[in-house]
């Protein structure tokens, strides 16, 4: 097979899908060098966990099978001589790679392979064919092995399919087909190639499905052409990511005038989608805030409350935005310590009489009459400022204006009270939206985004 570039034919059986928490059992490669078979080698290789029996069932490969066999700690350096500077090539190379990436990390190594994907290359091949799973393409040629579902009767089917695709085609149409993938970045085997002539640097959001359009993850660039494929490198930064570049079947993107609009759009989406792997974006159950007494006869005077029961228009006594009623608490008990207040006025205690803290001298004595109420108010708002949620800037609405020169796209972002009332791209709806009435609610990512919008823009118009 002269006509082929070198190139390192592999499979390997695992004991699930997961990299990340499932393992190696066997491997097995053929190593193509100019044309020949240099080496063929394989070996079973024990996980160092349980072997499910499913897995049995498929691949023949039972725990007794591999308890004896080497660990991939003792396989690691034979096995990555055979790959080191090769093309790694695989039927649907993203898992198999995704694994061997996965072992070499626990073993506190990188590694890194130029692939190709079998399957993708059989798409290209064959694009008016539905089928490109190793048994559609056992039918589609007639192929034959006695050991399918094991390493190297797979390993094995992925030549033949060459050569069988070499007598159908001509060995030019495989090797240009070859080469093309070679260059192109690798993508996911469900997704069509066709996508790549669609997708544009520009600003926007990005949206990967799962095999049953479960969304996976949501992102934003502005360039989402080369975000997008930055996702489908053969070099993944974490396990995370490498698990779920394997799981990628479909992506679809949404155009945006700018950096502000796509960083609005994700932030809705994933709250409204939830996709599996946003975990910073996604809703927290539960947020709280501390509520402080406008009048001091108000007691307590600070209150620990929920954020569902913000009102946006009126934050002015709001201080800190916490994950759970304990921290803060802990912010509380903190400035009460710090700063020498007392420990019942602030409701950290309740009944009658002087506070615990007085009786260790942490407390001024405000409980028992030592400081007056309105300067230990005044000191409670002092010690506090620093944690305050900003009140509104604006005496109502605004707008920010982003225009893409490039594709000639126009976004006003309309906000009120720290809250993303809507993005319009027109006059008309820009004038009914700055009269409509909406529903609004706190929401700690869109307070963050549009502080910092608000400052670094010059681009606010008041509605």
């Amino acid at each position: 097979m002269h006509w082929l570039p070198d190139l390192v034919f592999l499979d390997i059986e695992t004991t699930g899908s997961t990299p990340s928490i499932d393992r190696i059992t066997e491997v097995a490669l053929i190593k193509i060098e100019q044309g020949k078979k240099t080496v063929v080698w394989q070996t079973l290789v024990n996980p160092e966990t349980f072997v499910p029996g499913q897995i049995t069932g498929l691949t023949g490969i039972s725990n007794d099978m591999v308890k004896n066999a080497p660990t991939f700690k003792q396989i690691a350096g034979d096995l990555y001589s055979y790959l080191e500077g090769m093309v790694l090539t695989a039927h649907n190379c993203r898992f198999d790679y995704g694994f061997l990436k996965a072992e070499f990390q626990r073993l506190g190594g990188t590694l890194r392979l130029q692939t190709l994907c079998t399957v993708k290359l059989s798409r290209r091949l064959y694009p008016n064919l539905s089928g490109h799973s190793l048994d559609a393409i056992i039918k589609r040629f007639n192929l034959s092995t006695n050991a399918r579902h094991r390493a190297i009767g797979d390993t094995q089917l992925m030549l033949d399919f060459l050569e069988a695709a070499k007598q159908d085609l001509g060995s030019i149409k495989v090797l240009e087909a070859i080469n093309t993938l070679l260059k192109g970045p690798t993508l996911p085997p469900g997704i069509d190639d066709s996508f790549m002539q669609h997708i544009k640097d520009i600003p926007g959001v990005y949206i990967f499905y799962d095999d049953s359009d479960l969304p996976l993850y949501i992102g934003k660039s502005i360039k989402l052409k080369t975000r997008v494929l930055s996702h489908f490198s053969s070099d993944h930064k974490s396990a995370t990511e490498m698990e779920m570049s394997l799981k990628i079947k479909r992506v679809d993107w949404k155009e945006t005038a700018g950096e502000l609009g796509a960083l609005l759009l994700e932030a809705k989406l994933v709250k409204k989608m939830q996709p599996t792997y946003n975990g910073l974006l996604r809703n927290v159950t539960k947020l709280y805030s501390i509520r402080m007494s406008s009048q001091m006869n108000d007691l307590p005077w600070l209150r620990v409350m929920s954020i569902d029961d913000f009102d946006p228009e009126n934050l002015e006594y709001m201080y800190g935005v916490f994950k759970t009623k304990k921290g803060a608490k802990e912010l509380i008990k903190n400035l009460a310590n710090e700063f020498n207040l007392c420990n019942k006025l602030l409701g950290l205690e309740s009944g009658k009489g002087k506070c615990f803290a007085h009786q260790l001298n942490k407390c001024t004595g405000v409980c028992v009459g030592h400081e007056k109420h309105e300067l230990h108010h005044l000191r409670l708002r002092q010690a506090l400022i620093g944690h305050k949620i900003k009140t509104w800037p604006f005496e109502g609405r605004i707008g920010i204006k982003e225009l893409n020169t490039d594709t000639n796209n126009t976004e006003v972002h309309i906000f009120e009270h720290w809250c993303h009332l809507e993005t319009v791209n027109n006059e008309i709806d820009l004038a009914e939206a700055s009269t409509t009435k909406y529903e609004k609610k706190f929401d700690l990512d869109f307070y963050k985004l549009i502080q910092k919008s608000i400052t670094n823009t010059q681009k606010v118009l008041l509605l």
